[in-house]
């Protein structure tokens, strides 16, 4: 895939950008959490509204919120740059972060439902979406004593890529990329007994049509194969950014769900939940969202 980009863009701007962003990056990690966290907000508020993309934020947003008029949708969008921007900010951190430290700027709520599920013994699927800071969600498992494998598209740029994957060293666990070499190494990790993390709010362009916010969406539904396949509870997990650089980790019981036995419908009505979930979590704080998805087909 990397191959198929511009010369120009592998070899001059795709360094150049990670070079500044690796920059960045290393500032943060000079700061104290709560720092970082406002000084990547304030750059976000500063810079993300001027940025040609956010034209896209606000297309997502009047397309999920008819009934809000101008002023609320663009209020919405700037809310997701300062929540974009401490995310980067956080980020740095994540080898460092503890997320049971009641001295620190975190919550757990819901941690007894992955120690239950873990003494059953059994494969979980712990699904979230691109909400507050979802990168630190892990940890509510991994800092429990319970590895979790993640899921995870890579970035175009190899660089940055780079970048992303020493952030990411901090959490215990593998890191699968999405694609077919990733899809072994995903059935390897679930036959050996691992839990898996995904992030499913992404386009799938080849997934299956599924109600999004009232638009069919096209969505992946490998979740719901692989928790039919080796019978494996679907546990919904989330971010939310309570205030500023507090952040809580919440943990819901597993999805309820009793297979019909037709394998297509099945899979359908596992993914509908996903996405019911998933939008009932953005509803509540939309401004934590990363709207830049091109989620729905245009």
């Amino acid at each position: 895939m990397q191959a198929k980009r511009p010369v120009l863009k592998r070899l001059v701007t795709d360094p150049l950008l990670a070079t500044l962003f690796l920059i960045l990056y290393s500032v943060f990690r000079t700061m104290k959490f709560s720092v970082a966290s406002t000084f990547g907000g304030w750059i976000g508020n500063f810079i993300g509204p001027y940025l040609p993309i956010h034209q896209r934020a606000i297309d997502n947003l009047k397309r999920a919120f008819p009934q809000k008029n101008n002023e609320e949708i663009e209020s919405i969008a700037n809310g997701m740059w300062n929540n974009l921007g401490r995310f980067i900010g956080e980020c740095p951190h994540l080898g460092k972060i503890n997320v049971y430290d009641p001295l620190g700027c975190f919550e757990v709520v819901g941690g007894e439902y992955i120690d239950l599920l873990h003494n059953e013994a059994k494969t979980c699927i712990f699904f979230s979406g691109h909400l507050a800071n979802w990168e630190i969600v892990p940890l509510s498992a991994t800092q429990r004593g319970i590895p979790i494998d993640r899921v995870y598209r890579a970035a175009n740029n190899s660089f940055m890529e780079k970048i992303y994957q020493h952030a990411r060293s901090g959490i215990e666990g593998e890191l699968i990329q999405k694609g077919p070499l990733g899809a072994r190494k995903l059935l390897r990790s679930i036959k050996g007994g691992h839990h898996i993390g995904m992030l499913v709010d992404q386009k799938m362009n080849d997934g299956i049509p599924i109600p999004f916010f009232g638009h069919d969406a096209m969505t992946a539904p490998a979740l719901a194969e692989l928790a039919l396949r080796f019978k494996c509870p679907v546990v919904p997990t989330r971010a939310e950014r309570i205030a500023g650089s507090t952040l809580r980790i919440i943990i819901e019981p597993p999805l309820k769900f009793i297979p019909s036995g037709n394998r297509k419908t099945d899979v359908k009505m596992i993914m509908k939940m996903v996405n019911e979930k998933l939008e009932d979590w953005i509803r509540e704080t939309p401004e934590q969202w990363f709207w830049l998805h091109n989620r729905w087909p245009r």
